[in-house]
């Protein structure tokens, strides 16, 4: 199918999704009990592309009480980020793989949400970014490991150094400052990859005691339209036995989960969900959760619990009736990729102990929804009170400036939030 007649397809999908129901306000579905309307089937789903300007010299904004600065700049597709215990920061440079042709619906859908992700080739390798002098700047970036394979998560468990590409859990020796492995990796575990590899990202963290790695494993569809078989093993949450490579499924029907991380007072494993599409603008709210052993979370037959979608036939009534509820909604279609819980003291007092998250923004909701980091205040382990943005900015007039992906906090206490649009990692302190 050429440009012009992809084009003319994609405006005929933005045409058709005019005629679906308008976009609420999304605070009615930030918490423990959001809103939920009446869910709406579309020829087409809603699609709004944005278009990709760059920073210049603007900047994302913060709130009260906070500083960003510029932490490294001129990434490639900066998608993940990982701080080693001597303060090196990794950053995965990550190219996804190619999406298969499929139905001419998708090719239109593919089109438009790719008009808003990084359009530079990245490298499919991990950078090592090094603040010798402390300023809160890398003055040095080497490349730590190269000819990965869409690589994603990254763990250190003593001097073994994981990295979760797309399809599989490759381990590689480690001393602590060094700059770069050569070493080959060995493969611990084959993840789901291709040939379809919808959700290509996998999420990677170890538990408190180093003994488990747990990979965040995506569907392979919005709601199974590439057939059950396509969702082995998928929309799932692994866990993978460090010393053999032994797996199992510890918790099933999340769409796609990111940013896997044990919360620190309770020790319990959390993640941020992306939920499905082509229900309305304000179906499904995207969440953020805690991990129950053997848990169902609904994906595909049902959401936010027993509430059905009525496209997945045949249905599993017995899988629904005990479908887990999350603990806390975000609002539809931001899309969240990155979870960490703070307990650092670079930041004002009233972040340590909650969870910042990293949206990387909607391309089918009008008016947009994301494109912010917010931060979810935490008591005794729990959520505790409404998400409120911290980092802002992203957007301008529907032109994306940057997208936030993921995050993780420095040695010295400082957020580090890694922007693949935007080709930059930034820093935000607190003011002086």
């Amino acid at each position: 199918m050429n440009i012009a007649r992809l084009a003319l397809f994609a405006g005929m999908a933005l045409s058709l999704a005019a005629c679906g129901p308008k976009a609420g306000d999304p605070s009615r579905q930030i918490g423990a009990h959001p809103y939920l309307p009446p869910l709406h089937q579309y020829l087409l789903p809603p699609m709004k592309v944005v278009t990709n300007i760059g920073w210049g010299s603007a900047k994302p904004k913060v709130a009260a009480g906070l500083a960003i600065n510029v932490f490294a700049k001129d990434l490639k597709n900066p998608r993940s980020l990982y701080v080693l215990p001597n303060g090196d920061v990794l950053v995965a440079e990550t190219q996804g793989p190619p999406a298969p042709v499929s139905r001419p619906k998708e090719l239109v859908m593919n089109w438009i949400e790719k008009q808003a992700h990084s359009q530079v080739e990245a490298g499919n390798r991990i950078l090592l970014l090094r603040d010798a002098d402390g300023d809160g700047v890398a003055e040095t970036r080497y490349v730590f490991i190269d000819h990965l394979n869409s690589p994603f998560g990254m763990v250190l468990v003593g001097n073994d150094f994981y990295v979760a590409d797309t399809d599989a859990v490759m381990r590689f020796p480690y001393q602590q400052g060094q700059t770069q492995i050569t070493a080959p990796g060995v493969k611990l575990t084959e993840l789901p990859g291709g040939p379809i590899d919808h959700h290509w990202t996998k999420s990677l963290t170890a538990n408190p005691d180093g003994s488990k790695l747990y990979a965040g494993v995506g569907s392979n569809s919005n709601i199974t339209e590439n057939g059950i078989e396509a969702e082995k093993d998928r929309a799932a949450i692994w866990e993978i036995d460090r010393a053999t490579g032994a797996h199992r499924l510890f918790a099933t029907g999340l769409r796609n989960p990111n940013g896997l991380t044990f919360e620190p007072r309770s020790h319990v494993l959390w993640t941020v969900v992306n939920e499905r599409d082509e229900l309305g603008p304000d179906l499904v709210p995207d969440y953020m959760t805690s991990v129950k052993d053997g848990g169902f979370y609904g994906w595909p037959y049902s959401y936010y619990g027993q509430h059905i979608d009525p496209r997945v036939m045949p249905q599993r009534p017995d899988l629904v009736a005990r479908a887990i509820a999350p603990d806390y909604a975000l609002s539809s279609h931001v899309a969240p990729l990155g979870l960490v819980f703070y307990t650092a003291h670079g930041l004002p007092a009233r972040y340590n102990g909650g969870a910042f998250v990293a949206e990387h923004g909607s391309w089918d909701r009008d008016p947009l929804n994301g494109y912010q980091v917010v931060f979810v205040p935490f008591t005794d382990g729990r959520p505790s009170g409404m998400a409120e943005p911290v980092v802002t900015g992203f957007l301008e007039n529907d032109n994306a400036h940057g997208r936030p992906v993921t995050l993780a906090v420095d040695r010295s206490g400082g957020l580090l939030i890694a922007d693949d649009i935007g080709g930059t990692v930034w820093r935000v302190t607190a003011a002086r």
